[in-house]
């Protein structure tokens, strides 16, 4: 009864919201927690939605009409463990929907007057044990409970026609905790009606005649706290009573026994009707030495063990087991038992499900050692299910060899050990098709040793980072269950083409790569949530997928499980935690072609726009007048010229011209470059030749007396004799002042071949040095000048000095 209650309340914790619409004032509770908090009294402020209320262990010594008049909505109320001692017959008037009622420990006296079960039609679960009744007589006031599932009741005194208000109702479960029990009348349970009934035993004579009504009554019986540690067994003399036992499904909790009264109580019951045979939390005294026999043929087609635990240090475990695994049943379970060892049945057995599951079995479960050989197990060969999950198992190479001869075997869970395989061969039987190796230590190795029928095979949470697409191959493989492994991507199916069903939740799946699942002919479900997704292009795949659940034309459509809510964006930042079924990212950034298609069409026109509006606006000549500008006012801070090298020099500049272009000169170049404060001082041959001197002598003055020497470049340039003999003192004098010391001036274009071939040092020159082009444009004529200026711009050690014809 008590496992019911706690049942029903976890139900009620994950109930979802019920229909309740409070006032936005009001906080919406569904589940309140008053539980030991030393109150007296039902609280008045309880929130009006409250569906589960527990105010068990308190002080609260009534109930009253108003207590529960705003919790119309309640369904689940735990009062155990108080004081109670009345309820007021009004008290659940205002909570119809009540379906669970658990008023057990607290020091209610009589059943037959419980009123408030009037008002509660709706009621499927009633916990009145371990209160203070005397006498078992329920009151009319049951007979109304038609929706009554679990019953829980106790009292000093049973007698006949105590439950007869409760003959209508259909129960469940019938839970009688009477361990205070004084008097029990024979066939006081021919009235219930009840497909369990569970009895708190008193283990005194009362016991005799209500364990015998309940095996003749009841389908199912739990009888709990038997102590026949050295007494004498009721249960072995009922059982034994064919015509006495209708039950078929017998439970044994919280038991203290004997070895040789657990034996003889478990053959007793195989000679029975009794189909199964449960025993949970017992203890075992006095165990085996050596074997007792046990019986060969059996009636009962099932035994469990849960918990049993055996209180003598010395024993033989030899002994223990064969009494076990020889039982004449088809179903046998030993669980969250700790036994180190299982041995191998002495006959062929007729056992068909086996569960170890929850104990410390060893590598060595089956298998014996004959003089230092091991014998492995061969009268297992009708077994079918065989669960170890839980255990202390190692290596899965060696857990093939203990089941290979289980040839009927068909369903083997190995979850939740230590299993590990290291590449030696394996030896299964070819029947397995159900194979659990989840929660292991197995990495991709394993698929090398599996058996080759497996239809569906679990192998979640191990250490599987990739699928080998070179593997053995599972043709009949339709399940597989990787989930919280390490795959970064989605598994190739080469090795099971008949792929149903994929199971990939919580890996490390970034972006998977969608086109894998064309090797997968017949997946038809999928699922791949709760993964670290990656939302940049390479999802864009598996998006299209989920949104559109195919992969298009020619395969089938694949579900995809726990689509969109489980699917969700970890990187970016600025989409983490968002769908991927919300997850958008433009087309252009993720097509190549396209993205270049989209910068360079407009970057193509902007050049051919630049290199138009650069031709029309001659922005070529600006830039390179710009650059030699910028070059020269670096050369005039950089440039280091000795002090001896200038000695002498008064100009900065020599001007070498054809008397054709004299009115350029005249009328241009030196009012730029002397006139308004320019502050050059410019040498031209008609006002500083010295008179007396010869043409040539003078010419070789002034190209000495300039620190630079500028040749105004025209068509009559070149036809004159003194330009050249200009032209070469200037050349030989720029080895000794520089590179620089030569500016050449185009007035107009001078093609190479116009050139005389004696002007061979203005074609070197010409072709080494950058010269400066006389724009026609006037737009052009100021940065023209500023760069002449400044290619011209230097210190100088001396004034100029003026002879009297200059006047």
């Amino acid at each position: 009864m008590r496992a019911g209650a706690v049942t029903l309340w976890a139900v009620a914790a994950l109930m979802g919201v019920h229909q309740c619409t409070p006032s936005s004032s009001e906080i919406h509770t569904i589940i309140v927690n008053l539980s030991s908090k030393n109150i007296s009294s039902v609280p008045r402020n309880l929130p009006p939605c409250t569906e589960a209320l527990d105010l068990s262990q308190n002080n609260i010594h009534k109930l009253d009409h108003e207590d529960f008049q705003v919790t119309t909505h309640l369904r689940f109320l735990n009062l155990s463990w108080n004081v109670l001692e009345d309820i007021d017959p009004e008290t659940f008037h205002p909570t119809p929907l009540l379906e669970s009622l658990d008023l057990s420990h607290n020091q209610l006296q009589n059943l037959s007057d419980q009123r408030y079960l009037l008002l509660v039609l709706n009621l499927r679960d009633l916990d009145l044990t371990f209160n203070m009744f005397h006498t078992m007589t329920l009151g009319v006031e049951f007979h109304s409970l038609t929706k009554l599932e679990r019953l829980g009741l106790g009292a000093k005194i049973i007698r006949v026609e105590d439950f007869i208000n409760i003959t209508d109702v259909d129960l469940q479960t019938l839970t009688l905790r009477l361990e205070n029990l004084t008097a029990y009348e024979s066939g006081s349970l021919s009235d219930v009606q009840a497909e369990k009934v569970s009895i708190g035993l008193t283990n005194k004579p009362t016991d005799r005649n209500l364990i015998a009504d309940a095996l003749l009554k009841f389908d199912k019986v739990e009888l709990m706290g038997m102590n026949l540690n050295g007494y004498q067994s009721y249960l072995v003399e009922l059982v034994k009573e064919r015509r006495a036992v209708n039950t078929t499904h017998l439970y044994l909790t919280d038991m203290a026994i004997s070895w040789d009264h657990l034996t003889n109580t478990i053959n007793a019951v195989l000679e029975s009707p009794i189909i199964h045979l449960s025993t949970s939390d017992v203890d075992i005294y006095l165990p085996p030495f050596i074997d007792i026999p046990g019986r060969n043929t059996s009636h009962t087609k099932s035994f469990s063990a849960r918990r049993a635990r055996v209180m003598t240090f010395l024993f033989s475990l030899e002994a223990l087991c064969n009494f076990f695994i020889n039982m004449p049943v088809e179903r046998l379970a030993m669980t969250e038992t700790s036994i180190i060892h299982m041995t191998c049945p002495k006959s062929p057995s007729g056992i068909l499900h086996l569960d170890f599951s929850d104990c410390a079995l060893t590598d060595t479960v089956f298998s014996r050692v004959e003089q230092q050989i091991t014998v492995e197990c061969t009268t297992l060969n009708k077994l079918k299910v065989l669960v170890l999950s839980g255990n202390n198992l190692r290596y899965l190479q060696t857990l093939s060899k203990r089941v290979q001869n289980m040839i009927s075997l068909r369903h083997l869970d190995l979850s939740l050990n230590s299993l590990v395989y290291s590449g030696q061969e394996c030896h299964w039987p070819k029947n397995i098709v159900h194979l659990n190796l989840s929660s292991n230590g197995l990495s991709e190795s394993v698929f090398s040793c599996l058996p080759n029928g497996t239809a569906t095979l679990d192998l979640q949470n191990n250490q599987v980072s990739t699928v080998p697409e070179t593997l053995l191959a599972l043709d009949s493989l339709l399940a597989l269950d990787l989930s919280a492994n390490r795959l970064r991507d989605l598994p190739v199916c080469a090795g099971f083409p008949h792929l149903k069903y994929l199971l990939l939740r919580e890996n490390s799946l970034h972006a998977p790569s969608v086109s894998v699942l064309e090797t997968c002919p017949v997946l038809q479900v999928l699922d791949a949530s709760r993964n670290p997704f990656t939302c940049t292009c390479g999802l864009r795949g598996f998006r299209d997928m989920g949104a559109e659940t195919g992969l298009g034309s020619g395969h089938p459509a694949i579900q995809l499980l726990h689509w969109p809510g489980a699917y969700r964006c970890s990187y970016p930042e600025a989409w983490r935690n968002s769908t991927l079924e919300g997850f958008q990212i433009p087309e252009i950034s993720c097509n190549v072609g396209l993205l270049a298609t989209a910068i360079l069409c407009p970057a193509v026109v902007v050049i051919i726009v630049m290199v138009t509006l650069c031709h029309h606006l001659d922005v070529p000549w600006y830039l390179g007048m710009i650059w030699q500008w910028t070059r020269a006012k670096h050369r005039a801070r950089t440039q280091q010229v000795r002090p001896e090298d200038l000695e002498g020099v008064v100009f900065h500049a020599f001007v070498s011209y054809s008397q054709h272009d004299a009115d350029w000169v005249k009328g241009q170049l030196l009012p730029n470059l002397e006139g308004s404060g320019r502050g050059l001082h410019i040498c031209r041959h008609e006002r500083d030749f010295v008179p007396g001197k010869t043409i040539v002598e003078n010419i070789i003055q002034c190209v000495e007396r300039s620190r630079r020497c500028v040749f105004v470049l025209s068509g009559h340039f070149v036809r004159s004799e003194w330009c050249h003999y200009e032209l070469y003192f200037a050349s030989h004098q720029r080895f000794t002042r520089g590179s620089d010391s030569v500016i050449l001036v185009l007035l107009e274009p001078l093609p190479q071949y116009m050139i005389p071939s004696k002007y061979y040092q203005l074609k070197a020159m010409m072709g080494r040095h950058t010269y400066l082009e006389w724009p026609q444009d006037r737009g052009k004529h100021r940065l023209f000048w500023a760069n002449l200026r400044a290619a011209l711009q230097a210190d100088l050690p001396t004034a100029p000095v003026r002879d009297d014809m200059d006047e």
